[in-house]
């Protein structure tokens, strides 16, 4: 949004800084660290928790701010934040109670952990951005419920594919076009990669060999297709996408049912097309006077017309959606629309009764998109809750699991305020 550098430069100028308290401090976390204290006027990082204290330092360290401070307690964190000196701590409520700190942002990639976390910003009438399309892909609509009962904002990001998609989605909209398909641009998807299998990778871009498989495996992917889903009402045409191959993104339309796109629209991915990486929309338009001009601007025959962001910038967007959320009080991405689309956990291989699933992107499970009315009524296990469970069963590869194949870890958070979103579906 251009209006956003304006507003970030007056509050520069102000002496009034945004001020963002930082839940988590991996690569994303460090790199969106940097780049607000060297490319965000405006908006300053002022605390970080981490679970592991080191890792919070380091980010801090990393964007080349000296004088950090170790807070433990509430008293400490105002202090530190009285002094303009960057916190640190391991205790993410210090940051969520702490009145010098206008926006939480919540970078963990985890479920239960980062529900109590957003439970405690909103609590506390804090802003709160994540970049965690698994928690707000498992229970994003009963997050929101909350903060918008708590007069709270609560958004995903900029730059991670859902908010690139949105903005996509709001800019085709504008133009009085309809969009029917929404959709992420891949240049692999192989279900059954793990951390060993992205073990170079990992090592050449830093990030952890998980979080690498995650990409590689299509469940990151299927979480950001359910995040814009529940932020618009598409649908998933089929269990797991339709996902085609193709050369370029504007073969993309030849390969959907034209009857879905119509009817109510589809979240769905390519693999393989340029340019790339980056996320794309169809939009529909038969009326023959906006149909002559979008020929002549070169959008092709119609009735169907692709639009196209090459690029998503990760960390490098992400502070947009911070001002635009503390400054404007514009979502980029919210499950508007409730819950439309699940993400399911799927066998990666042979699964043993008596084993206890690990996470995601690790060695037994995928995820898939899914539409909610059916994995609810077929008790299909999110993905996003599928850690720590233990089976009751045996489960054949590729097999979708049930609650009732499992037993679920006992008191989770996550799994009472999933039951709510289900029974408020």
């Amino acid at each position: 949004m251009i209006i956003v550098d304006n507003a970030l430069k007056a509050r520069e100028a102000e002496g009034r800084p945004v001020r963002v308290g930082m839940i988590g401090a991996g690569a994303m976390g460090r790199a969106i660290a940097y780049q607000i204290e060297h490319c965000t006027p405006g908006m300053k990082v002022v605390a970080i928790c981490n679970r592991t204290i080191a890792s919070a330092e380091r980010a801090f360290t990393d964007a080349g701010l000296t004088g950090v401070r170790t807070v433990e307690t509430p008293e400490g964190m105002a202090a530190a934040l009285a002094a303009g000196t960057p916190a640190i701590t391991t205790d993410a409520s210090l940051l969520c109670r702490a009145e010098g700190i206008d926006v939480i942002h919540e970078v963990t990639g985890s479920v239960e952990y980062a529900t109590h976390v957003i439970l405690d910003a909103i609590a506390h009438g804090k802003t709160v951005v994540t970049m965690n399309a698994e928690v707000q892909g498992t229970i994003g609509p009963e997050l929101k419920r909350r903060a918008d009962a708590a007069g709270v904002l609560i958004t995903d990001s900029d730059g991670d594919q859902p908010g690139v998609m949105m903005n996509l989605y709001r800019f085709v909209e504008g133009l009085g076009v309809r969009p029917v398909v929404l959709g992420n641009m891949k240049g692999l998807h192989d279900a059954y990669r793990n951390p060993t299998t992205q073990a170079d990778f990992s090592r050449r871009t830093g990030l952890t060999p998980h979080m690498a498989a995650s990409f590689a495996d299509g469940t990151k992917m299927s979480f950001e297709m359910a995040l814009v889903a529940n932020a618009t009402g598409l649908r998933a045409g089929r269990r797991g996408l339709y996902g085609p191959d193709c050369k370029t993104v504007h073969e993309a339309v030849g390969h959907y049912p034209a009857a879905q796109m119509l009817d109510t629209g589809i979240v769905d991915y390519i693999v393989g097309a340029e340019p790339a990486p980056g996320v794309f929309c169809i939009g529909h338009e038969e009326r023959p006077l906006q149909s002559h001009w979008l020929k002549l601007y070169k959008l092709g025959e119609g009735p169907f017309y692709t639009f196209y962001t090459p690029y998503h910038l990760c960390h490098l967007e992400a502070p947009t959606t911070i001002a635009r959320a503390a400054l404007f009080g514009d979502r980029t991405c919210s499950p508007d629309a409730g819950h439309v689309v699940d993400v399911v956990a799927t066998a990666k291989t042979d699964l043993g009764a008596g084993a206890v699933l690990d996470g995601i992107g690790w060695y037994m499970t995928y995820g898939q998109c899914e539409n909610a009315d059916t994995s609810i009524a077929e008790g299909l296990l999110p993905m996003g809750l599928a850690e720590g469970c233990r089976l009751k069963r045996d489960v054949p590869k590729d097999r979708v699991l049930t609650y009732d194949d499992v037993e679920l870890p006992p008191d989770r958070l996550a799994d009472r305020l999933r039951a709510e979103q289900v029974a408020a579906s």
